[in-house]
């Protein structure tokens, strides 16, 4: 199976979101316009497809894969986007130090945060979009360990293990001054406690550090046919 069919894209419709920062009590409002996001994380199966590598520290074809950096999940983006006949979106140098969003581009992307925030909410309002044991994986249910995509209920989007499982890359660097060129990752991951996983949650990461419950999940602006 060629790796872009195993990307099963969800419509996001557009709206509002508030995101917040615990460490400085501060929200703000993002208007997000329609795009379309993956309804499973990148599994090891797929990112192996496309990469020809498996950096994961469980193995399991059906399990996200795990232990990727920032700047390999924007390259996985570029390559599913060439694999798929579309335009990457991200411009990175040979050197891996800067990169650009070609806004325009139809091919694969992170989603940005207030893109996930919005899209894990689904319309609700709560720390989460149902009862955690039914929805995620974490310490508390996971065994301590990675577990497969779509094993718990999606949420009403038809977006699964948005919280837990694995803490996902997003686009957004988290706080430049304080933190350089830091990323954010949302959602959570197996061996977090609940409080981890919640919709406002953010965590922050360095874009080459690579660790075994961080992994990905990829979004387009385009309109996707069939999605």
């Amino acid at each position: 199976m060629e790796a872009e069919t195993m990307t099963e894209m969800i419509a996001v419709p557009p709206g509002q979101v508030v995101l917040s920062d615990r460490r400085t009590q501060r929200t703000w409002a993002v208007e997000v316009s329609p795009y379309h996001l993956a309804a499973y994380q990148v599994t090891q199966a797929q990112y192996a497809e496309v990469t020809g590598l498996r950096p994961s520290t469980a193995q399991g074809d059906r399990l996200p894969v795990e232990g990727v950096s920032w700047w390999d999940a924007a390259r996985f983006c570029n390559s599913l986007s060439r694999l798929a006949g579309l335009t990457p979106a991200y411009f990175l140098d040979s050197g891996n130090e800067t990169v650009e969003w070609n806004a325009s581009a139809d091919g694969y992307r992170l989603p940005t945060e207030a893109e996930w925030e919005h899209a894990c909410r689904a319309g609700t309002t709560g720390p989460r979009y149902g009862p955690l044991d039914e929805i995620g994986w974490y310490r508390g249910n996971s065994g301590e360990r990675v577990q497969e995509v779509g094993g718990k209920r999606p949420n009403a989007w038809g977006l699964h293990d948005m919280l837990g499982n694995v803490w996902e890359w997003c686009w957004d660097v988290y706080d430049p001054e304080v933190y350089g060129s830091y990323r954010v990752l949302r959602g959570g991951g197996w061996f977090d406690e609940d409080w981890s996983c919640r919709a406002s949650v953010r965590r922050r990461s360095h874009p080459t550090y690579r660790v075994d419950d961080v992994g990905l999940r990829v979004a387009r602006s385009a309109p996707v046919k069939g999605g």
